[in-house]
C-alpha cells in the first residue's frame, strides 16, 4: 500500500542485522486497518520476533486531512467489495469519523474493532515475544545540558 518504501523482507533484514549487533530493536505494526490487514498482526509479530525484535507496538489507521479522500478513492478502486466495510469499521473506531485527531483515541481507536486489534496484538506479543523487553537505558554517557554546546 505504501509505494517507494522498503519491503517487509528488507525491514526484517534490518531488524536482524541490528539485533545481531546487540542493538535492541522493536517494531511498530502500523497502520492496522480493520478488515484489511488486521489478520496479519500475528505473522508480523512472529516474523519480527524471529528476526530479533524484542518489542512490538501498533497504531490503528487514521485518515486525517486529504489522506481520507485519497484512501477512500484507493480502496473503492482497488478493493471495491471491501471498501464500505473497511471505511465503516475505521469510522467506528474513531467516533464515527474517518478523520480523528482526538488524542486519547486517534492512535488506538475505540469500540469493537479497536478492541479486537488490541487483543490480537496482545496475544501475538504474548505468544511470540514472551520474556522479551527493551533493556534498561544506560545513562553513563549522558551529559546534562550537553546538547546546548551545539548552539
Amino acid at each position: 500500500m505504501e509505494p517507494r518504501t522498503a519491503s517487509a523482507q528488507r525491514r526484517l533484514s534490518v531488524i536482524q542485522q541490528l539485533s545481531q549487533m546487540g542493538i535492541p530493536v522493536g517494531v511498530n505494526t502500523a497502520p492496522i486497518i480493520p478488515g484489511l490487514n488486521d489478520h496479519e498482526i500475528p505473522e508480523l509479530i512472529k516474523q519480527a520476533s524471529l528476526n530479533g525484535a524484542c518489542w512490538a507496538g501498533y497504531t490503528v489507521v487514521r485518515l486525517n486531512g486529504s489522506v481520507g479522500e485519497i484512501f477512500s478513492e484507493w480502496i473503492h478502486k482497488s478493493i471495491p467489495n471491501k471498501a464500505e466495510k473497511v471505511l465503516n469499521q475505521i469510522k467506528e473506531m474513531h467516533g464515527g469519523r474517518i478523520n480523528d485527531s482526538d488524542f486519547g483515541r486517534r492512535m488506538t481507536g475505540e469500540a469493537i474493532f479497536a478492541e479486537h486489534i488490541k487483543q490480537l496484538h496482545k496475544l501475538s506479543k504474548t505468544k511470540y515475544m514472551a520474556g522479551r523487553s527493551f533493556p534498561p537505558y544506560n545513562y553513563d554517557l549522558f551529559i546534562k545540558g550537553g546538547q546546548l554546546r551545539f548552539f
